[in-house]
């Protein structure tokens, strides 16, 4: 039986990173996958859907090119062609992962799992001893019971990626990240989309205006708020309307993304504490069981793959580093990669009068920023705001929407996770024209002083 210093299941951004980490450390490592390297993001996730998006942008682009001078005869988008590209994204990737793997002396073991206890795993026949356990086994689609929800036509974000026609209709269930992402994917290539959501407003991490505006923007996507789904069948959606009515809806297909469930079952062997949510952790990722750690989607903490990968050098430093550190949740940007993009760093306003914080906040549009206008016209829409509190001045959120914002929101995750002040930033030379300059703007909207 072969003894590790650290044995980590599962190979998504946080698992590999960790493995990567562990290993550039000088530790035997042993990393194991049931599946393809790269767990979900790499294969079923972030990157096949922002492949597939690219694509479809630059389809709508040259579709609308001719304000800008583009004259094109035909534009056609061919499917099977962009399903290729995704995939041999999708494997290059893979094959990049398996060589950061072996450059680091990894080693790694393909099949499922079989927690022992918390210092022993076994993979079939074989049996793993590990001084330390990280458990990173991800999350899968969640299907609520609905009737009709097994139906053939009703499908995951798992089981759309590998559609090989483009469907005439979509009802997409669930107005998240990954609702809106497909919702935009499939519109801009000529589907007639439409978004049930049962709550008031999609994208619940979003600033309200921003998501407003989102709608307005995304103008071929049909969203219907406040509306319950009752039923699925296979000539379509019957749905309860936010009066009260029952509306039916055909549909060729459905689109079920209504969130997504921690992979905690096998875990029980380990005696962790589980919630609802997922595997319970410290600021430290450690579990109630000393040497595991739960890193990534399982913990339910933050469901994103750079999530993942930063709670993995956590993990790493806490197990093997000399300097213990502390996984903060509050500048963790998230994206939405759809068109037009958004994205989001800290507080939003609603937040903030939630927590009791006096605030003071601007917005600036995007068309008045000079790259802006000269790449998109003056009738795009899109916003940047600034959330700072009135007593420090310190700036506690930023929220883009338009295009580069999941490009520029890292600058947004440096400013607050540096508590940096409106005159801090107002400082900082941006490059001009860029998009970004609007972060400025904004700044100087909240202060007008030199």
């Amino acid at each position: 039986m072969e003894t590790y210093d650290l044995i980590v299941v599962g190979s998504g951004p946080g698992g590999y990173v960790a493995a990567e980490r562990a290993g550039a450390l000088g530790k035997k490592v042993l990393l194991i996958e049931k599946g393809f390297l790269g767990g979900v993001c790499t294969n079923l996730g972030c990157i096949p859907t922002k492949s597939l998006l690219h694509g479809a942008k630059q389809y709508k682009h040259a579709l609308e090119g001719e304000k800008i001078g583009l004259e094109t005869k035909e534009v056609t988008y061919n499917l099977e062609k962009a399903m290729a590209w995704k995939q041999d994204t999708v494997e290059t990737l893979r094959g990049g992962i398996g060589f950061l793997m072996k450059s680091n002396k990894v080693e790694t073991v393909f099949g499922e799992a079989e927690f022992v206890d918390a210092h022993t795993v076994q993979v079939g026949e074989t049996t793993y001893k590990g001084d330390y356990l990280i458990v990173a086994t991800g999350s899968s689609p969640f299907v609520p019971p609905i009737p009709g929800s097994n139906l053939p036509h009703v499908l995951t974000s798992d089981a759309i990626l590998a559609v090989e026609k483009i469907p005439e209709t979509l009802t997409v269930i669930g107005g998240g990240v990954i609702g809106v992402e497909f919702a935009s994917y499939f519109s801009m290539i000529g589907t007639k989309v439409t978004v049930i959501e049962m709550m008031e407003e999609i994208l619940p991490m979003m600033d309200g205006d921003f998501a407003k505006m989102m709608r307005r923007e995304m103008k071929g996507v049909d969203f219907r708020l406040g509306c319950k789904v009752e039923e699925v069948t296979s000539e379509g959606v019957a749905y309860t309307d936010a009066k009260g009515k029952k509306q039916t809806l055909a549909s060729e297909l459905v689109l079920m993304s209504v969130g997504r469930k921690p992979n905690v079952a096998g875990l029980e062997n380990l005696k962790l504490d589980i919630a609802r949510g997922g595997v319970l952790v410290n600021d430290r990722l450690q579990t109630n069981v000393a040497n595991v750690y739960a890193i990534g989607d399982v913990n339910g903490k933050s469901l994103l793959a750079h999530s993942a990968s930063r709670m993995a050098e956590v993990a790493i430093a806490n197990i093997f580093g000399t300097t213990k550190q502390r996984m903060r949740y509050n500048a963790i940007p998230w994206a939405v990669y759809s068109s037009p993009e958004a994205a989001g760093c800290g507080l939003t306003e609603t937040e903030a009068a939630n927590q009791g914080i006096s605030i003071k906040s601007e917005t600036v549009q995007m068309r008045s920023n000079g790259r802006f206008l000269a790449e998109h016209g003056k009738r795009a829409g899109g916003l940047v705001k600034v959330i700072a509190s009135t007593e420090t001045n310190v700036i506690l959120g930023v929220h883009l929407l338009g295009p580069y914002s999941s490009e520029m929101i890292w600058g947004a995750a440096a400013i607050i996770e540096a508590e940096l002040r409106i005159q801090d930033v107002k400082e900082i030379v941006f490059p001009h024209p860029s998009v970004s300059e609007l972060i400025k703007d904004a700044c100087f909207a909240l202060d007008h002083t030199l």
